[in-house]
């Protein structure tokens, strides 16, 4: 006679533990095809419980193909052997337990050193976001304008939002657009995929070296040319534009990540100069933290001095608000503009109509230029007290700081004999999340071959609490002076 012990069913009824318990017998082999199971009322009384159970148990294997039953001759195992090579046949036989009912076991992801300081992600405090105005306004909003909400928005946006855009890139970039040249996209993600569309996948897309790893991944993800131009101190190189073809040219010249460069004014025009040189090039300009400059007004974007429609301007409110906000736009050209309803109005808004009127609002009301400000002020404190952290640390005589005074991080020159890799994963076990600059080239490596750019960490600051700082600065310098 069949039997199980039932004394330990954990969380699972009756019912539900002795079907787990008959199907891994099964699919173990222990129960083979055409077994005759015990008769509901039999074996009920050999395990000590009711028919009903049983019967219960019974009618879920019935249902998911595990047994069968014939009129007047009971219950039957059905023959659901795999082929040979399937990967179920493996799975089954390596991975079930003997002593446990439940299958499959259930997934364990890996574990990593928990992290105490991240100096990588952007992240955006709880108290930092103005939760308390936004809710006021998406209430006006629900209660002002309940038919828009539901009417499906252009392609391109609610024409408030591109509005109140089109203002605040005036008055804080200096560009003169019209709205309509606005089209509002969920991240930048799904910006790029458009401008894959509109500009096509057979030309050769160019990407700064080094420089945000995952815009190349996304060009790539789609199947397109994407090829690396390296930099100097002036910005992406225009003669190597030149000698790999390219005709799309990705950059962010306003604050370069991860080198925190500048591209010189000289160079935006042989920028300029490059992209109105063939009918093919554009310019795709990311202007992704231009809000955080903090020792002077920021750099006039390259779309506000192109006179020749070769720029396609792209920003965030993932920096600016929040990093959960999924909200990005982008400015195309007229002509592009045109180019771009006759081939791709079809696609259908990716931004909820209740978060662009709130955003709308929330710009024209002046709300955004006050959080701005007091988010330049908020990492502005961030980064004065990490600095000063830095400086009063035993790290101070072995590091030199470049390229704090605008965005979210700056870099931190470490003098230590560790190759990069090897600092990351010392710094992981001291619970910090680095990265340094050679993680963000292609190809050659700076400790191999630019040894002066080598052991440079990316100081990310914009997910680190005040309260934090000196404990952080503690444990980077064990992490460096210990292991050094």
């Amino acid at each position: 006679m069949l039997t199980y012990s039932l004394s330990d069913t954990g969380t699972d009824s009756l019912y539900v533990y002795l079907y787990k318990c008959i199907k891994n017998d099964i699919l173990r082999g222990i129960l083979t095809a055409g077994t005759k199971l015990p008769s509901k009322r039999s074996f009920a009384k050999n395990l000590g419980i009711s028919n009903i159970t049983v019967e219960n148990a019974y009618s879920l294997l019935v249902s998911e193909g595990y047994i069968f039953s014939l009129p007047k001759r009971g219950y039957f195992v059905s023959d659901i052997t795999f082929p040979e090579n399937h990967p179920c046949s493996c799975y089954y036989m390596e991975n079930i337990s003997n002593s446990s009912p439940d299958c499959p076991p259930p997934y364990e992801p890996s574990t990593s050193p928990a992290v105490f300081a991240d100096f990588v992600s952007n992240r955006t405090a709880p108290e930092s976001f103005p939760f308390s105005i936004w809710a006021k306004l998406l209430r006006e909003t629900i209660s002002a304008k309940s038919e828009e909400l539901l009417t499906n928005p252009p392609c391109g946006g609610t024409i408030e939002l591109r509005e109140a855009i089109c203002a605040h890139l005036k008055q804080f970039r200096g560009m003169n657009i019209h709205a309509d040249q606005v089209i509002i996209g969920a991240g930048t993600d799904y910006l790029y995929s458009l401008l894959l569309l509109l500009l096509g996948r057979d030309k050769i897309y160019a990407v700064e070296n080094p420089g945000y790893t995952k815009i190349e991944k996304v060009y790539r993800s789609h199947g397109v040319d994407c090829r690396f131009i390296n930099m100097d101190s002036s910005g992406i190189l225009v003669e190597e534009l030149n000698q790999k073809g390219a005709d799309i040219a990705h950059i962010s010249p306003s604050h370069h990540y991860p080198t925190g460069i500048i591209t010189s004014v000289r160079r935006r025009y042989e920028l300029l100069g490059w992209a109105a040189a063939h009918p093919s090039h554009y310019i795709i300009e990311d202007d992704y933290d231009s809000e955080f400059r903090f020792a002077a007004r920021p750099i006039p974007t390259l779309q506000s001095i192109d006179k020749t429609e070769r720029v396609i301007y792209i920003n965030t409110f993932t920096k600016s608000l929040a990093s959960t906000i999924r909200i990005s736009y982008m400015v195309l050209p007229p002509h592009l503009l045109s180019r771009f309803y006759e081939q791709l109005s079809f696609y259908s808004g990716t931004v909820s109509n209740f978060e662009q009127y709130t955003l709308a609002k929330f710009i024209r009301d002046g709300y955004f230029e006050k959080h701005i400000n007091r988010m330049r002020n908020h990492y502005r404190a961030i980064r004065d007290a990490l600095l000063c952290a830095i400086k009063k640390s035993p790290l101070a005589s072995r590091s030199t700081i470049t390229e704090e005074s605008a965005g979210l991080h700056f870099i931190l020159k470490i003098d230590t004999k560790l190759p990069d890799q090897e600092l990351v994963k010392i710094s992981s076990s001291h619970g910090l999340h680095i990265s340094c600059l050679s993680e963000y080239y292609h190809g050659l490596k700076p400790e191999n071959h630019m040894p002066h750019l080598s052991h440079a960490i990316v100081m990310n600051y914009s997910g680190l609490r005040k309260e934090d700082i000196e404990e952080a600065v503690r444990r980077l310098c064990e992490s460096i002076l210990t292991a050094d």
